[in-house]
C-alpha cells in the first residue's frame, strides 16, 4: 500500500515502528551471538583445563587416573596410547565418542554423537599417547534456546509496544497542527483578526503557524486598507456629486429664463475638475498595483527637472503670495523615470503650497549627499504635522484635517502618489515635521553619472 494516501501520524508511526524493529533485531542479534561465543569460549576453556590436568595426572600417576576416572564430573575423556584405548570414562563408550574426528591439537569442536547429544571435544597430542575430552553441550544449548526464545517473544511485543507508543506520541507531537488546522478552517475575511494558536514558539510548529500569523496580520492590513480605499474613495465620490446636484437643482430653480448662471457653472466645473483629478489618481494608483506601469531608467538632471515643476506651480504660488525658491548649485543626476519622477515632485511641491499660508515660502533644493546619493527637500513653513499622523500621511485618502483639505480642493491621493513614484524609482521619501515650524520632505533616489 501507498503512503502517500496514509496520514502524517500513521506514517510516523510506522517508520518509528521500522527503525525501531530494525535496532531491536540488530541489537537482540547481537546479543544472542556474544552469549553463545561467550558460552562456548568459557566451555572450551574449562575443557582445556580439564585436558591439561588429566595429563597431568596421567604423566604423574597413571594409576590414579584409572581410579579418578569414573569421579571426573561432566569431562568425558579417553587416553590412548599408539592408538589403543587404554583409559576412559564410562559414559565414553556409552556415547559413541571414540567416533569423533580426531585432529591432533586442534581447536575444540562441538560434535553430534550417534546417541544424539551434543558435546565439545578436544584432543590433546603428545609422542607417545593421545588425550582425548569432551563435554556436553546440553546446558549451554539450553541457554540459548532460552534466550533465542525470550528475544523471540520480546522483538514482536517491542515492535508491538513500539507501534502503540509511537501512534500516540505521534498524536501528541501532532496534535498543535491539529489545531491549527481547526482555528484556520473557522477563519473568514470577518475574522482575519484572529489569531492561529502557538504552544511553543521555538519549535517547527510553533514557528510555522507564527509565520502563518504573520500572514494573516499582512492579509488583515490589505482587507483593512481596501476596505478604508473603499469607503474613502465612495465618500470621495458621493461629496462632488452631491455639490453638482445641489448646484443645479438651485440654478434651475432660480432661472426663471432657463439660463444658467455663470458662476454656478463655474462651481460645478471645478467639482468636475476635482473628480478627474481623483479618477486620473485612482486609476494611476491601481495600474501601480497590478504591476501594469514599468518604470524607465535614465540619467536624470534633477536640477533642470526640479525647476521644470517649480515653474509649472509658480503661478499657484503667486496667488498666493508665497515665495517659490528653486536652489540647485550643481548639477545632481540620478536613475529614474522622468515621468515618474517629476510627477511625485509636483505633488509634494503642490502639498507645501497648498498647506502654507498667504505670504509664506517655499523651498525646492538638490543636492549629493554624503553617501552618493541624489537628494531633493521641499520645505514649507506651513503648520507642521504632529508625530501622530506622520506614519499614516502617505496613507491613501489620509488627512491631518479632512475639512480644511476639501476646502483647498484636494482629493488624498497626492503624497499617496509621490510615494509610489519615487519608491518604484527605487528610492524613498523622509519626512521631517514639527507643529507649528512647517515640514519638509526629502526624496532620496539612487545618483547617476552623466553618461547612464
Amino acid at each position: 500500500m501507498s503512503t502517500v494516501f496514509l496520514s502524517v501520524r500513521t506514517r510516523l508511526t510506522l517508520w518509528h515502528a521500522a527503525v525501531l524493529a530494525l535496532i531491536v533485531c540488530a541489537f537482540s542479534a547481537g546479543i544472542f551471538l556474544f552469549v553463545r561465543v561467550k558460552l562456548f569460549a568459557d566451555v572450551d576453556a574449562q575443557l582445556n583445563r580439564q585436558i591439561l590436568a588429566i595429563d597431568r595426572v596421567y604423566r604423574e600417576e597413571p594409576g590414579e587416573l584409572r581410579d579418578l576416572a569414573p569421579d571426573w564430573g561432566l569431562t568425558l575423556f579417553q587416553v590412548s596410547e599408539r592408538g589403543e584405548p587404554l583409559i576412559a570414562t564410562e559414559a565414553w563408550e556409552r556415547e559413541g565418542l571414540a567416533r569423533a574426528p580426531r585432529d591432533d591439537n586442534s581447536q575444540p569442536f562441538s560434535w553430534l554423537a550417534p546417541g544424539g547429544g551434543r558435546y565439545r571435544v578436544h584432543t590433546l597430542s603428545a609422542p607417545s599417547y593421545s588425550i582425548a575430552a569432551a563435554i556436553d553441550e546440553a546446558s549451554i544449548r539450553r541457554t540459548l534456546g532460552v534466550l533465542g526464545l525470550i528475544l523471540a517473544v520480546g522483538v514482536p511485543l517491542a515492535v508491538a509496544l513500539a507501534i502503540s507508543g509511537g501512534y500516540f506520541l505521534a498524536g501528541r507531537v501532532l496534535r498543535p497542527v491539529g489545531a491549527i488546522a481547526d482555528k484556520a478552517r473557522r477563519l473568514t475575511a470577518e475574522s482575519l483578526g484572529e489569531r492561529l494558536p502557538v504552544e511553543n514558539p521555538r519549535d517547527e510548529f510553533g514557528r510555522l503557524a507564527t509565520v502563518i500569523n504573520d500572514a494573516l496580520s499582512r492579509m488583515q492590513d490589505s482587507f483593512e486598507r481596501l476596505r478604508r480605499f473603499t469607503a474613502d474613495a465612495s465618500h470621495e465620490l458621493r461629496t462632488p456629486l452631491t455639490v453638482m446636484r445641489s448646484v443645479g437643482e438651485v440654478a434651475v430653480q432660480r432661472s426663471l429664463d432657463r439660463t444658467v448662471p455663470r458662476d454656478t457653472v463655474g462651481r460645478m466645473l471645478e467639482q468636475v475638475d476635482r473628480l478627474t483629478r481623483l479618477v486620473d489618481g485612482l486609476l494611476m494608483l491601481t495600474r501601480a498595483d497590478s504591476g501594469t506601469i514599468r518604470p524607465a531608467r535614465e540619467a536624470l538632471e534633477l536640477g533642470a527637472l526640479t525647476g521644470g515643476a517649480v515653474d509649472e506651480l509658480r503661478v499657484l504660488a503667486d496667488e498666493k503670495q508665497q515665495s517659490l525658491v528653486h536652489h540647485a548649485p550643481v548639477a545632481v543626476f540620478a536613475l529614474g523615470d522622468a515621468v515618474l519622477v517629476r510627477q511625485a515632485l509636483v505633488n509634494l511641491i503642490h502639498n507645501a503650497i497648498k498647506y502654507t499660508p498667504a505670504g509664506g515660502a517655499v523651498r525646492v533644493e538638490v543636492t549629493m549627499t554624503g553617501s552618493g546619493e541624489a537628494q531633493i527637500d521641499v520645505r514649507d513653513d506651513g503648520p507642521g504635522i504632529a508625530p501622530v499622523h506622520q506614519g499614516r500621511i502617505f496613507e491613501r485618502f489620509y488627512r491631518v484635517d479632512p475639512g480644511r483639505s476639501r476646502e483647498h480642493g484636494g482629493v488624498g491621493l497626492g503624497l499617496a502618489i509621490a510615494r509610489w513614484a519615487v519608491e518604484a524609482n527605487g528610492g524613498r521619501i523622509e519626512l521631517a515635521s514639527e507643529e507649528g515650524k512647517g515640514s519638509s520632505f526629502r526624496v532620496l533616489l539612487g545618483a547617476a553619472s552623466r553618461t547612464a
